[in-house]
């Protein structure tokens, strides 16, 4: 079990969601249980998760849960696009969280890959 605030994808994902939060303060007050509502629980369930899956035990569960982080990536990289379409983001906003979205899910995606590639190692040295 490892300390999931030493992972580096972890911190991305913690960095992506304090901007989300910045920028949504700004959103129209009736959006408050809208779209500002579901972009932060999406921004803060890629970070939970990681977290969460961390003290699981094995490589099996852990990538499970950075499966689930990788589809809240995506949630939110469409409530950005929402947004933006909305004009609750201009496009410089728009763009730096889209550029903090690629980077996390190219990070989840290498996690994912590496974590799945030690399960199968494990596999072959059970079997």
């Amino acid at each position: 079990m490892q300390d999931f605030r030493n992972l580096r994808v972890w911190q991305k994902a913690h960095e992506l969601t304090l901007e989300v939060y910045k920028c949504t303060r700004q959103f129209p007050r009736e959006e408050l249980y809208g779209v500002t509502s579901q972009m932060r629980r999406a921004a803060a369930s890629i970070s939970a998760n990681l977290a969460e899956g961390c003290c699981r035990q094995g490589d099996t569960e852990f990538s499970r849960f950075a499966q689930i982080a990788l589809g809240s990536v995506s949630e939110l990289e469409y409530f950005l696009l929402l947004s933006r379409d909305l004009s609750f983001l201009n496009n410089d906003e728009y763009e730096r969280l889209n550029n903090l979205v690629n980077e996390t899910k190219r990070m989840l995606i290498s996690l994912i890959q590496k974590l799945r590639s030690q399960e199968n190692a494990g596999n072959k040295n059970s079997g």
